[in-house]
């Protein structure tokens, strides 16, 4: 009798340690996402305060220049309580206004000759490489944690402590390619 209780206590332990295993591996997952998803966020702010800096530089030039800075400013705000789909709203926006900036230095040689101008463009190009590589970095981990949620035995830890499945940052396909800020 005094065996089939060992037996019993023993199974309750390894199942216990596998339990507590598993939940400490989707944390770890979770808070790795939440990392660079806030990684994610400064970068795109930084790419607003260069969007901003960049229509400062060519605001003699821009058309409906005030709605820009309001957008820019709209979008500053709401980054930072910002889910993974309104991340990809924001990214869009953005780049949509970078284009836009874009085109209009583009389209004044003497505003694309400025060395401030050039500046801008090269730190946008390396803020859109950072947040290349964390959205890459963010939805690798999403993955890792929403396959564990779908294996045997992390999907019944999962369930049972109410984690649910984290959404990919999923960019179209005209937004996957970063902008062209290339002086040529």
């Amino acid at each position: 009798m005094q065996t089939i209780y060992i037996v019993l206590l023993a199974v309750v332990i390894v199942v216990l340690y596998l339990f507590v295993t598993i939940y400490n591996r989707l944390a770890k997952y979770r808070n790795a996402a939440d990392a660079n998803m806030g990684q994610i966020k400064v970068a795109l702010k930084k790419r607003l305060d260069m969007v901003e800096q960049l229509l400062g530089a060519v605001k003699g030039y821009v058309a409906h220049e005030r709605e820009v800075f309001e957008s820019i400013a709209k979008l500053r705000a709401g980054v930072t309580d910002a889910d993974p789909g309104s991340v990809n709203d924001i990214d869009r926006e953005s780049r949509a206004i970078v284009s836009t900036l874009l085109a209009v230095a583009e389209a004044y040689p003497e505003l694309k000759a400025s060395e401030n101008v050039k500046d801008l463009m090269e730190a946008i190009v390396d803020v859109e490489d950072e947040i290349a590589r964390h959205r890459y970095t963010y939805n690798n981990v999403v993955q890792e944690y929403n396959t564990m949620q779908d294996t045997i035995p992390s999907n019944i830890v999962a369930g049972a402590t109410g984690a649910e499945k984290l959404s990919y940052l999923e960019f179209e396909g005209e937004i996957e390619r970063r902008p062209d800020v290339s002086v040529k």
